[in-house]
């Protein structure tokens, strides 16, 4: 595996990989590794010649308040993580070399509108044009012709395929299904500020979501009388807290009133002060 920290070595390198005639799969990420990460990589790998893979905290897509200064980062397990999923390139660059001009003076950005104002975009302004702006850079430096995301961040699942769709990128994005734990809990990377009464606490999420199966397994149709037995069974965790809990159609993320297509039942809730999302999609 080659690690790569500037924008020009890995173009030389990805040129010459098209040369020879090689599919390139690309799996970008924030770094602080887990087996969800490393699903997407094998998965790659599987799939495509050449594996790219980023380690890469984009200041553009943390609020004001919000835990950039302090968001985990590890370069040298995650190197060693990522070569043994497969990973043929890591591109590690620092803020400089993506921002050359600082990320608070970029005069160009692109934006994602409708899918990026609910869900996660109403408490995060801004959360998602830095998302799709440092992501269309990345293709733009990658090229790659499959890009691997994990389900468990579906909105920007589904911002990403939008934005895809809508400037005709010649990239397939691929959604891997949510790796979790025996007991359930989602893989994060936040999870490791998680007290250990706080990551039990945090079962809590996976559990309700297991609730809203089975009552849509049972025939619930009422996307309002879901919400509340999601919500009665999470306030019944004294360290938990939601920030929304959202059914919404699967593909549009319009939220939901009566269920007769696939829906996605999305959740964020803070467990301590760490913030976690989960997220089922019911394909009915």
């Amino acid at each position: 595996m080659k690690i790569v920290q500037t924008v020009e070595a890995l173009k030389a390198l990805i040129r010459q990989a098209k040369r020879e005639g090689k599919t390139v799969g690309f799996v970008p990420t924030m770094g602080y590794l887990h087996e969800g990460h490393l699903t997407l990589m094998r998965q790659a790998k599987a799939e495509q010649d050449v594996v790219v893979a980023s380690i890469f905290v984009n200041p553009l897509q943390f609020g004001p308040t919000e835990d950039f200064a302090v968001y985990p980062r590890d370069l040298e397990r995650d190197s060693l993580l990522a070569e043994s999923a497969g990973v043929d390139l890591l591109f590690t660059p620092p803020v400089e070399e993506m921002y050359p001009s600082g990320h608070a003076s970029m005069l160009t950005s692109v934006e994602v509108s409708e899918i990026t104002t609910g869900l996660c975009g109403a408490s995060r302004p801004g959360h998602f044009r830095g998302v799709t702006t440092v992501v269309n850079k990345l293709f733009n430096i990658v090229e790659p012709d499959r890009a691997y995301f994990g389900q468990k961040d579906a909105q920007q699942v589904a911002v990403i395929k939008q934005m895809v769709k809508d400037l005709n990128m010649n990239v397939t994005v691929v959604a891997v299904p949510i790796v979790r734990e025996t007991d359930g809990l989602a893989l994060s990377s936040r999870n490791v500020f998680l007290s250990q009464t706080e990551r039990q606490a945090a079962l809590v999420l996976s559990r309700s979501l297991r609730l809203a199966n089975e009552m849509l397994a049972g025939g619930c149709r009422q996307a309002g009388e879901l919400r509340k037995a999601i919500a009665e069974m999470i306030e019944k965790e004294p360290l938990a807290h939601i920030d929304y809990i959202a059914i919404t159609d699967a593909e549009t993320l319009k939220e939901a009133e009566v269920i007769t297509k696939p829906v996605l039942v999305a959740l964020a809730v803070r467990i301590g002060k760490t913030r976690l999302i989960d997220n089922m999609v019911w394909e009915g």
